[in-house]
């Protein structure tokens, strides 16, 4: 595991920090098809926030309300507004992945997985393949044709999303976390889906032992498929960063190699995940803005970005501006989770990982 004791509960601290805090950056402008890379510039540099170093800021009154438009959580999620962090899917999953594991183990199947949602997540707060997998299993559909029966959604970035606690409590061992990614990501998405979910997964792990982003990003590679459409495309972003081109004209580039694909789709979306990190150079506030800069799926982006910095760098290493609006409180819609601690949390999820280590050496 490499790491013990108070290190590591902070390291994984620091993951459910920055994944609240990077959902929390993204969320304003979470519409991908609206707000672009250039129009999320053009309203930073409105509102005097080019570099940006902080939640965004609220121009008031928008100066063109329609091409300006934040999403209407934006009261909760902005600069001097947020007082705890508001409810979210991207973050609903990793709470929903840890009472997994508290009432299953590491050993949990995919239809335990099924059976925790239909119990604890409510139906209207799932999206795409997410909702068709809910429906699947509640019209008595098993996985894995929970995944494919009538799901136009099976390669989007949903899965990818549910995959921190899988790294959280397998520092550094990605293979581990890559193969407990799979087992959740198949009840709704399959090929690339999946494939992202265990990219992720084996991502988080990795950065627990990695010698920085881009060590983390090579490893991360290694559980899935070399030659799958996700792998290429991080080997192509970590590529143009090895080559010294900048990060806007990467950005530009790798949305030129996957044109056509929806802006919720995993594929573009992990390109964009990878630059923010390797462009952030393990700086915290640096890859998550890097990373909601970079437009497409903002909030799934940043929260995932933000686990990998805050596991990297650890949660009192992430700066102040990150972590005190979150006020240590999440709210959340799996049932009995409401109003949580974030602290608590993350203190469960270490107990995991010591009891999983402990696993894995008798």
């Amino acid at each position: 595991m490499g790491l013990s004791g108070s290190a590591l509960a902070d390291r994984i601290h620091g993951g459910w920090l920055g994944r609240v805090a990077g959902n929390m950056l993204g969320k304003p402008v979470e519409r991908g098809d609206h707000w672009t890379r250039d129009r999320i510039d053009r309203y930073l540099r409105r509102a005097g926030a080019l570099p940006l170093t902080d939640y965004l800021p609220v121009l008031e009154p928008p100066p063109d309300p329609v091409e300006f438009e934040l999403r209407p959580e934006w009261q909760e999620c902005t600069r001097g507004r947020i007082h705890g962090s508001c409810r979210d899917d991207d973050v609903d999953y990793s709470v929903l992945g840890l009472h997994l594991l508290e009432t299953h183990g590491f050993g949990f199947t995919t239809e335990q997985v099924g059976e925790l949602w239909l119990l604890c997540l409510p139906y209207l707060q799932t999206f795409t393949a997410e909702r068709v997998a809910y429906r699947n299993l509640a019209a008595g559909v098993k996985p894995p044709l929970s995944a494919t029966l009538d799901n136009p959604y099976q390669e989007w970035i949903g899965a990818l999303i549910r995959a921190d606690i899988h790294g959280w409590v397998n520092p550094g061992d990605p293979r581990r976390a890559a193969g407990m990614a799979r087992r959740d990501a198949v009840l709704s998405h399959t090929g690339n889906g999946v494939y992202g979910a265990m990219w992720a997964a084996a991502l988080i792990a990795a950065a627990f032992t990695a010698d920085g982003p881009r060590a983390a990003v090579e490893e991360a590679l290694t559980p899935i498929p070399p030659r799958c459409r996700l792998a290429r495309v991080v080997r192509r972003a970590a590529s143009l960063y090895d080559a010294g081109v900048s990060w806007a004209n990467a950005l530009d580039q790798l949305e030129r190699e996957t044109v056509g694909l929806p802006w919720i789709h995993v594929v573009p979306n992990a390109a964009v995940i990878t630059t923010g990190l390797l462009y952030g150079a393990g700086d915290f506030t640096s890859t998550i803005t890097l990373t909601v800069r970079g437009g497409l799926d903002t909030d799934s982006n940043g929260a995932t970005a933000g686990s990998v910095a805050g596991v990297l760098c650890g949660a009192e290493a992430i700066p102040r501006q990150w972590t005190d609006p979150l006020e240590d409180r999440l709210r959340s819609a799996v049932f009995g989770f409401d109003d949580a601690r974030i602290s608590d949390l993350a203190a469960r999820t270490h107990r995991l990982a010591v009891a999983g280590a402990q696993l894995v050496a008798t």
